[in-house]
């Protein structure tokens, strides 16, 4: 991991922007997780001796890239999942998706009913509530056009497993590279054009406004959106 990769830090937090295909825990692959390597950088910037105290709060899907948060002390492990629970983090994401269908609007909320299945990896969702699944909403707006793509800025209110990349898909605009969820064809480096661009919160311990935005992957279809 490299220092540029940490967007924010300090005694309590520190906040990653996670490459496309990086892992964010282990898995049955083996492939070595950012929780890890996060670990690691600790160890060696703050010479501490014996095991590293790092807490997982949320998650990322490991072709997704951006922002993940990590807290550096139980204390704040507990009061953030208490923020994500309580839905007290804003987070926005960035998307590059096919051309929407037409007359479909280009600003929306959507709602949807979403059943995971685990054996698969691979989420449903219905328009309807269903045994089993659970309420998902998003809000979009389509921010930008590509000669062949469109890019949307979303909102998550609910944060559900695979929920952007299924609903998006589901009205008809997958994101670039998903092929799980429609695209037609693979991204290079195995990542999809989905990204969490930006996170606003309440510092667990100090109280203060804490806003962290991440830029995207170095791309071609990236750059046109970078800052």
């Amino acid at each position: 991991m490299q220092k540029s990769d940490i967007l924010f830090e300090d005694n309590h937090l520190i906040i990653i922007n996670k490459k496309p295909g990086e892992l964010v825990q282990g898995d049955k692959t083996g492939d070595k997780p950012l929780l890890d390597k996060v670990k690691e950088y600790i160890k060696e910037n703050e010479n501490k001796p014996g095991n590293v105290y790092l807490g997982l709060i949320h998650r990322l899907d490991r072709p997704t890239s951006g922002i993940v948060i990590f807290a550096k002390t139980s204390k704040a492990l507990t009061r953030m999942n208490e923020k994500f629970k309580n839905r007290e983090i804003d987070k926005t994401y960035w998307a590059i998706t096919t051309p929407l269908p037409e007359d479909t609007p280009t600003e929306n909320t959507l709602t949807h009913y979403l059943k995971k299945n685990e054996k698969r990896n691979l989420v449903t969702a219905f328009p309807k509530p269903t045994q089993g699944a659970k309420k998902a909403i998003l809000h979009y707006k389509l921010i930008q056009k590509l000669d062949n793509y469109q890019v949307f800025e979303i909102e998550l209110e609910t944060g559900r497993s695979h929920q952007i990349r299924v609903q998006m898909s589901k009205i008809g605009a997958p994101i670039k590279g998903d092929l799980k969820y429609g695209s037609p064809r693979s991204n290079k480096d195995g990542g999809i054009h989905l990204h969490a661009r930006k996170v606003v919160f309440k510092h667990p311990v100090t109280q203060h406004k804490v806003e962290v935005m991440a830029k995207p992957p170095s791309e071609v279809l990236w750059d046109l959106t970078n800052d």
